[in-house]
């Protein structure tokens, strides 16, 4: 990015340049001037930007800021973002804006009916929890966010390969990603009631973990046979989306860096994303396009719901054989939606394992802006 390479000074676009991509080049330099530098002193940019006429400062820097949130939780190792710090961090953000936010921790997740957020979590020295956010007018339509907090992932009792561990900080970047673009909804005070959800956990070894052939009892009741203990993150999804789906949202998305399978598809940078609604996945595509945050539409493949369906429990929370893998995880997660209508889920990365354009390699904040942009022209 070249606002990286420039001297010290103050730089401004002249002309050649439309309304909309004074925007984008606005964004992007300010996105380039990130540095994770909690561990290490690093070189800020000093290339200083003056905004154009046609560029909302105020705006962008919001946008700003929710990314580089999404990016501080994402490249913090697990050492210094476990549970605890998550829920410091969620609370930090609410008290920010004003915003209601309320735990169940521990075996109140049983008392409260949250069963599977507290087996996936139970083997850490950290006690699982729920993270609950409520901000704006009650009176303003219901948008509900769910992220997934598992903030390092070993895989449980079917333990990763090393290989496979080594990025597991960043298996919270779906709470990293939903706190972020929280944070741009409530900064540009969106006039929308919004909650966030973020079931807080770590996938940790111990003699309380879960275990393979285990069969868990969900909040929404549905029972789920455990056939890999590595892909937890739909199970402590599952819970948070039943409760969301209680209150039927006017929209309601899930955010999650889910499966391998969505990598293997699509590869790091474009994140796929799931809904049954045509008009919110053109409206999904076209808000992509305009802000530069690439997504791109997988269906909820119904033939393959047989594939989710086990002997012994209403559901499997790793299918055997391999293939679709995204999209039985999708489909798994939908099965706890039934009065949303409105419902997209994201299976993202939230990392980039290489600098871009305003892009520095690490924690990524992917959809967040596609998805702010559609709030917008929905809500205003």
């Amino acid at each position: 990015m070249i606002a990286n390479k420039l001297p010290k000074g103050a730089y401004e676009f002249k002309s050649g340049l439309t309304k909309a991509e004074h925007h984008q080049a606005s964004l992007a330099w300010l996105l380039a001037s990130y540095r994770f530098d909690r561990y290490k002193v690093k070189a800020t940019q000093e290339a200083k930007l003056k905004p154009h006429k046609d560029v909302d400062a105020a705006r962008l820097q919001k946008i700003v800021a929710g990314d580089f949130l999404t990016r501080d939780l994402i490249n913090t190792p697990a050492s210094d973002m476990g549970p605890d710090a998550l829920e410091k961090a969620f609370k930090k953000l609410g008290a920010e804006h004003k915003a209601k936010v309320s735990v169940i921790k521990g075996d109140a997740l049983i008392k409260k009916n949250f069963p599977m957020i507290h087996a996936v979590g139970r083997a850490s020295d950290q006690a699982p929890r729920l993270l609950d956010m409520v901000w704006g007018d009650a009176k303003n339509p219901l948008v509900t966010l769910v992220g997934k907090g598992v903030c390092f992932d070993t895989g449980g009792l079917n333990i990763k390969p090393g290989s496979s561990m080594g990025l597991m900080k960043k298996d919270m970047g779906g709470a990293a990603t939903v706190m972020g673009l929280a944070h741009m909804i409530m900064a540009l005070k969106l006039k929308i009631r919004l909650r966030i959800l973020v079931p807080a956990v770590e996938n940790s070894i111990s003699a309380g973990a879960f275990r393979p052939q285990d069969v868990l009892t969900s909040r929404k009741g549905l029972t789920v046979e455990i056939n890999n203990t590595d892909a937890e993150g739909r199970l402590v999804l599952a819970d948070a989306l039943a409760l969301a789906d209680e209150q039927a949202p006017d929209f309601m998305a899930c955010m999650a860096t889910l499966t391998g399978a969505a990598r293997v598809a699509l590869g790091p940078d474009v994140p796929p994303f799931y809904t049954d609604i045509d008009a919110t996945a053109k409206a999904l595509a076209k808000a992509a396009e305009a802000e530069d945050d690439p997504l791109w539409r997988m269906p909820f493949w119904q033939p393959y719901e047989a594939q989710i369906e086990p002997d012994i429990a209403d559901l499997d929370n790793a299918p055997a054989g391999g293939f679709a893998g995204s999209i039985t995880a999708a489909l798994f997660l939908r099965r706890f939606v039934e009065k949303t209508s409105n419902f997209v889920h994201f299976d993202l990365y939230g990392w980039a394992p290489r600098e871009l354009p305003g892009r520095s390699k690490g924690g990524a904040c992917q959809s967040a802006r596609a998805v702010l942009r559609l709030l917008e022209d929905r809500y205003g």
